[in-house]
C-alpha cells in the first residue's frame, strides 16, 4: 500500500530540482548571449594586468637575522651586589623590560631607532652622506622640491642634531620614516616562539639602500640596547674608578709624608719622645689609605666583571649579501590573473543587473 503523506513531499522535491535544472539552463543560455562582452572585459583585463607587471619596478629584500646573548643575573652576583653595597653601590640586575619578547620588534620599528638609523653615515661614490641623504637620492624627491623654496636647501647630514631640526626636516624625515616602516617595506619577527632568533626583511626598489638600512637598523639597534642594559653597571665602574684614583693620589701622599717625617728624626736625641710622634701618625694615615685603596680596587675589578655579565651581545647569524632577492610579479601570471579577475567581475556585474531588472519590472 502505497503512503499518500509521502506522495506531495516527492513532488514537491521533482518540482524543485526540476526548477533548479531550468534556473541553471536559463543563466547558462544568458551568459551565451553575453560571451563576447564576458571575454573582451577579460581581455582587457589581461592586458592591464600584464601592462602593469610590464612596468612595475622590481623591490629587493634584504633578511638579517640575528640572536641576543646576555648573561644570566643572579647567583653568585647577589653576593657582589651585597658586597658593593657596603660601599654605597648597586652592582644591580639588568632591567631590560623594553627588550622582553614582542618589545624589541616594536621598539625597532619605533622612531627613535629608525630615524637614528636614518642619520647614520654611509659612502656613496666617495662622498659621506646619510642614509635619509641617500633615500632622498634614489627617490629623486629633491626634484619635487625646486618649486619649494622651504625645502629647496633642506640637508640631512650624517649624525647631525635630531634636536636642532627645522619644522620642515622634521616633516620629511617623518615621510620617510613612514615610507621605510610600513608593512610591505620593513618586516622583524620570530619564525619560531621557542626560538630567540629575530629576523629583519626590508624591501625597497633600491637594492644598496634594503641591504644599507637592514644592516644599519641591526647595528643601531645593538647599540642601543648595550647602553641601556649595561647602563647601571657602567655606572658604578666610573664613579669606583674615580674614586681608586682618588685615593690613590692620597696614598702616594702618605707615602712621601711618611718619608720626610722619618728624616726629621734622624739621629734625634732619645729624650725627645715628642718628636717622634709625627712619624708615626703618618704611618697611621699611611695604613689607613692601603685599606681603602685595597678594598676599592678589589671592588672596582669586581664591577668590571659585572660590567662584562651585564652587556649583553646582538649576535649576528646572516647578513644581507649580494645579489638579494629579487621580487617582481610575473607577466603571464599577471596577464591570466587579471583576466580572470575582469571576467568575473563582468559576471557578476550581469547576474546583479539582471536581478535588478527583474525585480523593478
Amino acid at each position: 500500500m502505497v503512503d499518500q503523506n509521502n506522495t506531495p513531499q516527492i513532488d514537491n522535491d521533482e518540482i524543485s530540482l526540476k526548477e533548479l535544472v531550468l534556473k541553471i539552463k536559463e543563466w547558462y543560455q544568458f551568459f551565451l548571449t553575453k560571451w563576447k562582452l564576458i571575454v573582451l572585459a577579460g581581455i582587457i583585463g589581461g592586458l592591464i594586468g600584464f601592462t602593469y607587471a610590464y612596468f612595475q619596478k622590481p623591490t629587493y629584500k634584504a633578511v638579517l637575522t640575528f640572536a641576543l646573548e646576555e648573561e644570566k643575573s643572579g647567583g653568585g652576583m647577589s653576593g657582589l651586589g651585597g658586597l658593593a653595597s657596603q660601599f654605597g653601590f648597586d652592582i644591580g640586575g639588568s632591567g631590560g623590560g623594553a627588550f622582553a619578547g614582542s618589545n624589541l620588534i616594536e621598539l625597532m620599528k619605533s622612531r627613535l631607532l629608525v630615524e637614528k638609523t636614518l642619520l647614520n653615515p654611509i659612502e656613496v661614490n666617495g662622498k659621506t652622506i646619510s642614509i635619509a641623504e641617500y633615500y632622498i637620492q634614489i627617490n629623486k624627491m629633491r626634484e619635487a622640491w625646486d618649486e619649494n623654496p622651504a625645502f629647496k636647501n633642506i640637508q640631512f647630514l650624517p649624525n647631525a642634531d635630531r634636536a636642532s631640526f627645522t619644522l620642515q626636516q622634521d616633516s620629511i624625515l617623518k615621510g620617510i620614516f613612514s615610507a621605510v616602516t610600513s608593512p610591505t617595506s620593513l618586516t622583524i619577527g620570530q619564525k619560531d616562539k621557542k626560538v630567540s632568533i629575530t629576523s629583519i626583511e626590508v624591501v625597497s626598489s633600491n637594492e644598496n639602500f634594503s641591504k644599507i638600512f637592514c644592516e644599519n637598523l641591526a647595528k643601531e639597534t645593538s647599540e642601543y640596547y648595550v647602553e641601556i642594559k649595561s647602563k647601571k653597571a657602567r655606572l658604578n665602574v666610573e664613579i669606583l674608578q674615580h674614586q681608586v684614583d682618588s685615593v690613590r693620589g692620597q696614598f702616594n701622599t702618605s707615602i712621601n709624608e711618611v718619608a720626610f717625617a722619618s728624616d726629621g728624626i734622624f739621629n734625634l736625641n732619645p729624650a725627645l719622645k715628642s718628636k717622634g710622634t709625627q712619624p708615626a701618625k703618618r704611618q697611621v694615615d699611611l695604613q689607613i689609605n692601603t685599606t681603602m685603596l685595597t678594598s676599592l680596587v678589589s671592588n672596582l675589578e669586581m664591577s668590571k666583571m659585572a660590567l662584562r655579565k651585564e652587556t649583553p651581545l646582538i649576535q649576528v647569524i646572516d647578513k644581507p649579501i649580494f645579489p638579494l632577492e629579487k621580487e617582481k610579479v610575473g607577466k603571464l601570471k599577471s596577464l591570466v590573473l587579471g583576466g580572470f579577475l575582469a571576467g568575473f567581475l563582468t559576471v557578476l556585474y550581469l547576474v546583479f543587473s539582471s536581478l535588478y531588472k527583474k525585480l523593478i519590472a
